[in-house]
């Protein structure tokens, strides 16, 4: 007789306590500040949908990159999780023109990687695709199996380790559907990719999605039209992701290919046109102003360790001593370096800013000739 895993036709949910919440219900707002003090940028949630808020009409009509688009830096909520924030004056606004919006976690930015584990009604696919990349023997009944907890519990005891779902040392979220989120913290320098428990590139397991760079999770306490996103007591903030875990996702491909020999980045175009705004047309302030935030925007590609407060601070320096020098205008200098700022670190527009302004008030008093190299 073939082994079986224990799973039986009653097992369609986890066995997670949940608890009512006492304490008095937030409002998206104080959810969407309640993240931003946690180092969590937040983005608006179309009222009652698990989808970002629309953008504006000219970001739907035309055909540009978040990078390149005026409205982020101008504080709209325009390309999802590109605009997410953890500046209160932005949420604040945000929140205010629209209470009904739900709240939404860039998980990149926010150095998390969250498991989301689904529970939907869907044929058994076959066996090599229900945990990818582990033979299962044609011997080993798989009867009963139904839902992402079963093949996540199967994955986790092949490995040894605890089933996951029942984890109450981190945050975890239960969703209206009946899935249940489980929020981690990534290690420094990991920046695990997202992926589909359906696809057959890359996946964890059978309905169990990753949700991490390049992607965005809904916060605990938001509401939509099914139902509410609940925190499953005791634990309200994310543990380590456990090194088991951490192990499976880089042998499944959530880790990014280490790069071989990077191009350097262009300086974008909204970036680019400001550089021309801002020299007036004089090559040489252009070359040096585009020199300094080439190396700005190089950043983009690596989120720690790059040394990106130095070279904003450099190109502000170097942009205020052309600006002393009289070879461009203070506001399109500025302008330059917050478009280059914004591609390299969205999401960090005050801090950015701050740093600009600081190092073209240094740069101004020291005037610089155009030809001169930096």
């Amino acid at each position: 007789m073939p082994p079986d895993l224990g799973f039986s036709d009653s097992d369609s949910y986890p066995r997670v306590a949940i608890e009512h919440e006492e304490r008095r219900p937030r409002t998206p707002l104080g959810t969407a500040l309640w993240c931003a003090e946690q180092g969590w940028p937040v983005l608006p949630l179309a009222p009652g949908r698990k989808t970002p808020a629309a953008n504006c009409g000219p970001c739907r009509d035309q055909s540009h990159s978040a990078q390149d688009c005026p409205c982020i830096p101008a504080g709209r909520w325009c390309h999802g999780f590109h605009a997410a924030t953890t500046e209160t004056s932005r949420i604040l606004a945000w929140w205010t023109e629209q209470p009904r919006f739900g709240v939404g976690v860039a998980c990149g930015p926010a150095n998390l990687v969250v498991i989301d584990v689904d529970a939907h009604a869907a044929p058994l696919p076959e066996p090599d695709r229900l945990l990818p990349g582990i033979h299962i023997p044609a011997s080993v009944s798989l009867g009963g199996l139904q839902h992402g907890f079963h093949s996540l519990a199967l994955l986790a005891a092949l490995r040894g380790a605890p089933d996951p779902s029942q984890d109450d040392t981190t945050l975890r979220v239960r969703t209206p559907s009946g899935g249940l989120h489980l929020w981690y913290t990534a290690h420094p320098g990991h920046n695990w990719r997202c992926s589909n428990g359906s696809s057959a590139r890359r996946a964890l397991a059978w309905q169990v999605d990753v949700r991490a760079h390049g992607g965005y999770i809904i916060a605990p306490g938001t509401t939509t039209a099914v139902g509410t996103y609940t925190a499953c007591h005791p634990v309200r903030r994310p543990a380590p992701l456990p090194g088991w875990l951490a192990a499976e996702l880089e042998r499944t491909g959530h880790r990014p290919a280490a790069p071989t020999a990077r191009a350097a980045t262009p300086v974008p175009s909204r970036a680019r046109a400001a550089v021309i705004a801002a020299c007036g047309g004089r090559d040489a302030a252009a070359r040096t102003l585009s020199t300094v935030l080439t190396a700005v925007t190089d950043c983009a590609g690596t989120a720690e360790g790059a040394g990106f407060t130095e070279k904003l601070n450099r190109a502000a320096f170097t942009a205020g001593g052309l600006v002393g020098a009289g070879r461009m205008h203070l506001a399109d200098a500025e302008a330059a370096l917050v478009a280059a700022a914004a591609q390299a670190r969205p999401g960090q527009e005050r801090r950015c800013l701050q740093i600009i302004r600081s190092g073209m008030s240094a740069g101004s008093r020291r005037p610089l000739d155009p030809g001169v190299r930096t």
